[in-house]
Protein backbone atom coordinates (compact mmCIF):
# COMPACT_ATOMS: atom_id res chain seq x y z
CA UNK A 1 0.00 0.00 0.00
CA UNK A 2 1.61 3.18 -0.70
CA UNK A 3 2.15 5.72 2.12
CA UNK A 4 1.08 9.17 2.94
CA UNK A 5 3.49 10.62 0.24
CA UNK A 6 1.78 8.74 -2.63
CA UNK A 7 -1.35 10.25 -1.66
CA UNK A 8 0.15 13.77 -1.55
CA UNK A 9 2.12 13.51 -4.50
CA UNK A 10 5.53 13.61 -2.56
CA UNK A 11 8.67 11.72 -2.55
CA UNK A 12 9.03 9.46 0.61
CA UNK A 13 12.48 10.94 1.06
CA UNK A 14 11.02 15.04 1.25
CA UNK A 15 10.82 16.70 4.42
CA UNK A 16 7.72 19.33 4.36
CA UNK A 17 5.60 20.44 7.16
CA UNK A 18 2.88 19.98 7.42
CA UNK A 19 1.70 23.48 7.51
CA UNK A 20 2.49 24.29 4.43
CA UNK A 21 0.40 21.86 2.96
CA UNK A 22 -3.06 23.15 4.93
CA UNK A 23 -4.87 21.32 7.03
CA UNK A 24 -7.76 20.70 4.45
CA UNK A 25 -5.48 19.21 2.21
CA UNK A 26 -3.84 16.86 4.98
CA UNK A 27 -7.56 15.78 5.78
CA UNK A 28 -8.44 14.80 2.40
CA UNK A 29 -5.35 12.64 2.28
CA UNK A 30 -5.60 10.89 5.06
CA UNK A 31 -9.44 9.41 4.36
CA UNK A 32 -7.84 8.83 1.19
CA UNK A 33 -5.07 6.86 2.60
CA UNK A 34 -7.55 5.25 5.07
CA UNK A 35 -9.81 4.03 2.22
CA UNK A 36 -6.25 1.85 1.14
CA UNK A 37 -6.38 0.31 4.63
CA UNK A 38 -9.92 -0.47 4.84
CA UNK A 39 -9.53 -2.29 1.28
CA UNK A 40 -6.51 -4.36 2.55
CA UNK A 41 -7.98 -5.07 6.10
CA UNK A 42 -11.62 -6.42 4.26
CA UNK A 43 -9.40 -9.33 2.36
CA UNK A 44 -7.70 -10.49 5.48
CA UNK A 45 -11.52 -10.30 6.96
CA UNK A 46 -12.94 -13.14 4.31
CA UNK A 47 -11.04 -15.70 5.40
CA UNK A 48 -13.15 -15.47 8.72
CA UNK A 49 -16.44 -12.86 7.80
CA UNK A 50 -18.81 -14.34 5.48
CA UNK A 51 -20.46 -10.59 4.82
CA UNK A 52 -20.77 -7.28 5.81
CA UNK A 53 -24.31 -6.64 6.84
CA UNK A 54 -26.62 -3.85 8.42
CA UNK A 55 -28.77 -6.23 10.05
CA UNK A 56 -29.07 -6.54 13.43
CA UNK A 57 -30.54 -9.43 13.96
CA UNK A 58 -30.91 -12.38 11.07
CA UNK A 59 -32.50 -16.03 10.95
CA UNK A 60 -31.54 -19.08 9.61
CA UNK A 61 -33.86 -21.05 8.13
CA UNK A 62 -32.70 -24.89 8.05
CA UNK A 63 -34.36 -27.77 5.20
CA UNK A 64 -34.96 -30.62 7.95
CA UNK A 65 -34.66 -34.17 7.91
CA UNK A 66 -36.53 -37.34 7.27
CA UNK A 67 -37.26 -39.66 4.27
CA UNK A 68 -40.43 -39.83 2.00
CA UNK A 69 -43.37 -41.78 2.77
CA UNK A 70 -44.39 -44.34 1.74
CA UNK A 71 -47.14 -45.11 -0.30
CA UNK A 72 -47.56 -48.59 -0.83
CA UNK A 73 -49.44 -49.95 -4.04
CA UNK A 74 -52.40 -47.95 -4.05
CA UNK A 75 -52.65 -45.24 -6.95
CA UNK A 76 -55.10 -43.60 -4.47
CA UNK A 77 -53.18 -42.84 -1.69
CA UNK A 78 -52.25 -39.47 -0.75
CA UNK A 79 -49.49 -38.43 1.33
CA UNK A 80 -49.48 -36.88 4.47
CA UNK A 81 -48.53 -32.71 3.98
CA UNK A 82 -45.06 -31.84 5.15
CA UNK A 83 -43.27 -29.12 5.40
CA UNK A 84 -39.37 -28.09 5.90
CA UNK A 85 -39.20 -27.05 9.61
CA UNK A 86 -36.03 -25.71 12.19
CA UNK A 87 -34.17 -22.16 12.17
CA UNK A 88 -31.79 -20.66 14.70
CA UNK A 89 -31.36 -16.78 15.16
CA UNK A 90 -28.26 -14.47 15.66
CA UNK A 91 -28.03 -11.52 16.49
CA UNK A 92 -24.80 -8.88 15.75
CA UNK A 93 -23.37 -6.45 17.72
CA UNK A 94 -22.57 -2.73 17.01
CA UNK A 95 -19.06 -1.12 18.63
CA UNK A 96 -17.72 2.25 18.32
CA UNK A 97 -14.35 1.72 18.30
CA UNK A 98 -11.70 4.92 18.66
CA UNK A 99 -8.38 6.63 19.40
CA UNK A 100 -8.37 10.32 19.95
CA UNK A 101 -5.89 12.87 18.22
CA UNK A 102 -4.49 15.89 19.71
CA UNK A 103 -2.11 18.68 18.29
CA UNK A 104 -0.52 22.41 19.42
CA UNK A 105 -0.50 25.02 17.68
CA UNK A 106 2.95 24.67 18.00
CA UNK A 107 3.90 20.81 17.87
CA UNK A 108 1.85 21.27 14.53
CA UNK A 109 3.68 23.81 12.91
CA UNK A 110 6.87 21.78 13.40
CA UNK A 111 5.08 18.43 12.34
CA UNK A 112 6.20 16.96 8.96
CA UNK A 113 5.00 14.14 6.28
CA UNK A 114 7.92 11.86 7.85
CA UNK A 115 5.87 12.54 11.50
CA UNK A 116 2.23 11.77 10.34
CA UNK A 117 3.35 8.53 8.35
CA UNK A 118 4.26 7.27 11.32
CA UNK A 119 1.22 8.69 13.55
CA UNK A 120 -0.75 6.37 10.22
CA UNK A 121 1.19 3.40 11.01
CA UNK A 122 0.35 3.22 14.60
CA UNK A 123 -3.07 4.25 14.11
CA UNK A 124 -3.64 1.49 11.77
CA UNK A 125 -1.94 -1.22 13.60
CA UNK A 126 -4.34 0.18 16.35
CA UNK A 127 -7.52 -1.12 14.12
CA UNK A 128 -5.72 -4.22 12.62
CA UNK A 129 -5.27 -5.57 16.45
CA UNK A 130 -8.87 -4.51 17.11
CA UNK A 131 -10.01 -6.17 14.16
CA UNK A 132 -8.57 -9.15 14.94
CA UNK A 133 -9.10 -9.48 18.64
CA UNK A 134 -12.60 -9.27 18.07
CA UNK A 135 -12.55 -11.98 15.60
CA UNK A 136 -10.83 -14.64 17.71
CA UNK A 137 -12.92 -13.26 20.93
CA UNK A 138 -15.82 -14.29 18.44
CA UNK A 139 -14.32 -17.49 17.54
CA UNK A 140 -13.42 -18.83 20.80
CA UNK A 141 -15.75 -17.61 23.28
CA UNK A 142 -18.36 -20.22 23.63
CA UNK A 143 -21.53 -18.91 25.17
CA UNK A 144 -24.05 -16.75 24.59
CA UNK A 145 -23.48 -13.11 25.20
CA UNK A 146 -26.07 -10.24 25.60
CA UNK A 147 -25.33 -6.54 23.64
CA UNK A 148 -27.70 -3.31 24.12
CA UNK A 149 -28.72 -1.93 21.04
CA UNK A 150 -29.71 1.56 21.31
CA UNK A 151 -32.03 0.78 18.64
CA UNK A 152 -33.22 -2.58 19.01
CA UNK A 153 -32.90 -3.61 22.51
CA UNK A 154 -31.08 -6.55 24.35
CA UNK A 155 -29.26 -8.73 21.70
CA UNK A 156 -28.24 -11.95 22.04
CA UNK A 157 -24.85 -12.89 20.74
CA UNK A 158 -24.32 -16.32 19.65
CA UNK A 159 -21.10 -18.08 19.65
CA UNK A 160 -20.62 -21.44 16.92
CA UNK A 161 -22.54 -24.37 17.71
CA UNK A 162 -22.04 -24.66 21.51
CA UNK A 163 -24.61 -27.90 22.61
CA UNK A 164 -27.77 -25.32 23.12
CA UNK A 165 -30.92 -26.23 22.14
CA UNK A 166 -30.73 -25.35 18.95
CA UNK A 167 -31.44 -28.20 16.49
CA UNK A 168 -29.11 -28.52 13.11
CA UNK A 169 -29.55 -30.64 10.34
CA UNK A 170 -28.77 -34.00 10.15
CA UNK A 171 -24.84 -34.95 9.67
CA UNK A 172 -23.41 -36.94 7.42
CA UNK A 173 -24.70 -40.56 7.69
CA UNK A 174 -27.55 -39.51 9.58
CA UNK A 175 -31.40 -38.60 8.58
CA UNK A 176 -31.85 -36.95 11.85
CA UNK A 177 -31.82 -33.24 13.24
CA UNK A 178 -29.73 -32.55 16.44
CA UNK A 179 -28.21 -30.24 18.72
CA UNK A 180 -24.23 -30.01 18.20
CA UNK A 181 -21.30 -28.84 19.76
CA UNK A 182 -18.11 -27.46 18.29
CA UNK A 183 -15.76 -26.45 21.60
CA UNK A 184 -14.18 -29.42 21.99
CA UNK A 185 -11.24 -30.49 24.54
CA UNK A 186 -8.73 -33.06 23.29
CA UNK A 187 -8.75 -34.73 26.88
CA UNK A 188 -4.63 -34.89 26.78
CA UNK A 189 -2.10 -31.45 26.44
CA UNK A 190 0.15 -30.39 23.84
CA UNK A 191 3.25 -32.63 24.95
CA UNK A 192 1.21 -35.68 24.03
CA UNK A 193 -0.17 -34.91 20.44
CA UNK A 194 1.03 -38.05 18.97
CA UNK A 195 -0.02 -40.34 15.94
CA UNK A 196 -2.54 -42.06 19.06
CA UNK A 197 -3.39 -38.47 19.92
CA UNK A 198 -3.90 -36.26 16.97
CA UNK A 199 -6.14 -33.47 17.17
CA UNK A 200 -6.68 -32.45 13.73
CA UNK A 201 -8.38 -35.88 12.57
CA UNK A 202 -10.90 -34.82 15.48
CA UNK A 203 -11.54 -31.62 14.10
CA UNK A 204 -11.49 -32.90 10.56
CA UNK A 205 -14.31 -35.11 11.48
CA UNK A 206 -16.40 -32.69 12.94
CA UNK A 207 -16.17 -30.22 9.77
CA UNK A 208 -16.68 -32.87 7.33
CA UNK A 209 -19.99 -34.29 9.01
CA UNK A 210 -21.48 -31.04 8.09
CA UNK A 211 -20.43 -30.64 4.79
CA UNK A 212 -19.19 -33.64 3.14
CA UNK A 213 -16.09 -36.04 2.72
CA UNK A 214 -15.65 -35.47 -0.71
CA UNK A 215 -12.72 -37.81 -2.25
CA UNK A 216 -9.04 -35.93 -2.66
CA UNK A 217 -10.34 -33.84 0.84
CA UNK A 218 -11.72 -31.14 2.03
CA UNK A 219 -10.47 -27.33 1.99
CA UNK A 220 -10.54 -27.40 5.80
CA UNK A 221 -7.78 -24.93 7.54
CA UNK A 222 -6.32 -25.49 11.38
CA UNK A 223 -5.10 -22.34 12.68
CA UNK A 224 -2.24 -22.85 15.68
CA UNK A 225 -0.23 -21.17 18.17
CA UNK A 226 3.73 -21.94 17.78
CA UNK A 227 3.35 -23.55 20.95
CA UNK A 228 1.36 -26.36 18.90
CA UNK A 229 3.99 -26.27 16.31
CA UNK A 230 6.81 -28.83 17.06
CA UNK A 231 4.29 -31.58 17.87
CA UNK A 232 2.16 -30.89 14.79
CA UNK A 233 5.65 -31.27 12.62
CA UNK A 234 6.23 -34.74 14.35
CA UNK A 235 3.44 -36.32 13.39
CA UNK A 236 3.85 -39.07 10.75
CA UNK A 237 1.24 -38.38 7.76
CA UNK A 238 2.25 -34.36 8.38
CA UNK A 239 3.62 -33.53 4.82
CA UNK A 240 5.33 -29.73 5.20
CA UNK A 241 5.51 -26.87 2.56
CA UNK A 242 8.41 -27.14 0.85
CA UNK A 243 11.57 -24.74 1.66
CA UNK A 244 11.93 -22.20 -0.76
CA UNK A 245 15.43 -22.71 -0.46
CA UNK A 246 15.25 -26.46 -1.06
CA UNK A 247 14.33 -28.92 -4.33
CA UNK A 248 12.60 -31.76 -2.87
CA UNK A 249 13.89 -35.22 -4.49
CA UNK A 250 12.57 -37.96 -6.04
CA UNK A 251 10.03 -39.78 -4.46
CA UNK A 252 9.19 -37.10 -1.76
CA UNK A 253 5.48 -36.16 -1.13
CA UNK A 254 5.34 -32.06 -1.62
CA UNK A 255 2.34 -29.52 -1.14
CA UNK A 256 0.62 -28.21 -4.25
CA UNK A 257 -3.00 -25.71 -4.17
CA UNK A 258 -1.81 -24.03 -0.94
CA UNK A 259 -4.70 -21.99 0.61
CA UNK A 260 -4.33 -17.90 -0.15
CA UNK A 261 -5.27 -14.94 2.03
CA UNK A 262 -4.68 -16.86 5.09
CA UNK A 263 -3.02 -14.92 8.00
CA UNK A 264 -0.30 -16.52 9.70
CA UNK A 265 2.39 -18.73 7.69
CA UNK A 266 1.24 -22.23 6.33
CA UNK A 267 2.80 -25.12 7.98
CA UNK A 268 2.01 -27.82 5.75
CA UNK A 269 -1.18 -30.35 5.80
CA UNK A 270 -2.35 -33.55 8.00
CA UNK A 271 -5.11 -35.80 8.68
CA UNK A 272 -7.52 -33.85 5.81
CA UNK A 273 -6.55 -30.24 7.24
CA UNK A 274 -4.15 -27.26 5.96
CA UNK A 275 -2.12 -26.18 9.32
CA UNK A 276 -1.31 -22.45 9.48
CA UNK A 277 0.59 -21.09 12.40
CA UNK A 278 -0.92 -18.08 13.30
CA UNK A 279 1.09 -16.58 16.59
CA UNK A 280 -1.92 -14.04 17.42
CA UNK A 281 -3.96 -17.32 18.73
CA UNK A 282 -3.40 -18.36 22.35
CA UNK A 283 -1.58 -21.16 22.97
CA UNK A 284 -3.03 -24.70 23.43
CA UNK A 285 -6.53 -23.31 21.43
CA UNK A 286 -6.52 -24.60 17.49
CA UNK A 287 -9.42 -23.23 15.08
CA UNK A 288 -10.74 -24.76 11.93
CA UNK A 289 -12.35 -23.28 8.93
CA UNK A 290 -14.21 -25.09 5.83
CA UNK A 291 -12.65 -22.35 3.32
CA UNK A 292 -15.47 -23.38 0.33
CA UNK A 293 -18.43 -23.12 3.14
CA UNK A 294 -20.01 -19.93 4.25
CA UNK A 295 -18.12 -18.72 6.70
CA UNK A 296 -18.33 -18.39 9.91
CA UNK A 297 -19.08 -14.61 10.72
CA UNK A 298 -20.91 -11.52 10.41
CA UNK A 299 -19.86 -8.01 10.48
CA UNK A 300 -22.50 -5.32 11.69
CA UNK A 301 -21.88 -1.74 9.93
CA UNK A 302 -24.03 1.17 10.28
CA UNK A 303 -26.59 1.40 7.86
CA UNK A 304 -25.81 3.48 4.87
CA UNK A 305 -28.88 5.72 5.30
CA UNK A 306 -27.02 7.44 8.30
CA UNK A 307 -24.32 8.56 6.75
CA UNK A 308 -21.80 6.85 9.04
CA UNK A 309 -18.70 5.42 6.86
CA UNK A 310 -17.64 2.05 7.35
CA UNK A 311 -13.76 1.08 7.86
CA UNK A 312 -11.30 3.49 9.62
CA UNK A 313 -12.22 6.75 9.21
CA UNK A 314 -11.02 10.30 10.44
CA UNK A 315 -13.66 12.05 11.97
CA UNK A 316 -13.87 15.91 11.92
CA UNK A 317 -15.30 17.90 14.90
CA UNK A 318 -14.46 21.60 13.42
CA UNK A 319 -15.04 22.86 9.79
CA UNK A 320 -12.21 25.49 10.65
CA UNK A 321 -9.07 22.84 11.97
CA UNK A 322 -10.59 19.63 10.63
CA UNK A 323 -6.98 18.19 11.36
CA UNK A 324 -6.72 19.62 14.78
CA UNK A 325 -10.04 18.64 15.72
CA UNK A 326 -10.31 15.14 14.93
CA UNK A 327 -10.52 11.37 16.13
CA UNK A 328 -10.20 8.07 14.47
CA UNK A 329 -13.47 5.78 14.45
CA UNK A 330 -14.40 2.16 13.24
CA UNK A 331 -17.61 1.41 13.94
CA UNK A 332 -18.75 -2.19 13.86
CA UNK A 333 -19.26 -5.34 15.57
CA UNK A 334 -18.68 -9.05 14.51
CA UNK A 335 -20.88 -12.48 15.77
CA UNK A 336 -21.18 -15.79 14.62
CA UNK A 337 -23.82 -16.53 11.59
CA UNK A 338 -23.12 -20.02 10.32
CA UNK A 339 -22.19 -21.60 13.36
CA UNK A 340 -21.86 -24.93 11.98
CA UNK A 341 -18.54 -23.64 10.36
CA UNK A 342 -15.94 -23.39 12.85
CA UNK A 343 -14.72 -25.91 15.63
CA UNK A 344 -12.59 -25.06 18.57
CA UNK A 345 -10.00 -27.35 20.26
CA UNK A 346 -8.87 -26.41 23.73
CA UNK A 347 -5.21 -28.64 24.24
CA UNK A 348 -6.46 -29.62 27.82
CA UNK A 349 -7.54 -31.99 29.89
CA UNK A 350 -9.96 -30.21 32.24
CA UNK A 351 -13.02 -32.48 31.37
CA UNK A 352 -15.15 -29.22 29.43
CA UNK A 353 -13.66 -26.69 27.17
CA UNK A 354 -13.13 -23.28 29.03
CA UNK A 355 -12.66 -19.84 27.23
CA UNK A 356 -8.97 -18.62 27.18
CA UNK A 357 -8.22 -15.98 29.91
CA UNK A 358 -8.78 -12.21 28.21
CA UNK A 359 -11.94 -13.82 25.91
CA UNK A 360 -15.56 -13.49 26.65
Amino acid sequence: MSGIYGVLGLANNERVFLSTLGQGVIYDAVNEYLAFHNEELARTLSVFVDETTSDHKRRYMLPGGGRLQNMGFNPQSTPGATKAYGSWDVAFPLYDFGAGQSTSRVSGAYATTQDLQRHLDNIRQQDINTVRFEIINALLGSTQTSFVDPNWGTLSIEPLANGDSVVFPPVLGSETEATDNHYLESGYATASISDTNNPYATIVAEIEEHFGAPTGGSSIVTFINNAETAKTLALTDFVAVTDMRVAPGDDISTITGLPAGVPGRVLGAVSGTWVVEWRFLPATYMVAIHMDAPKPLVMRVDPDYTGLAGGLQLVSTSDKTPFTSSYYSHRFGIGAGNRLNGVVMEMGTGGTYSVPTGYL
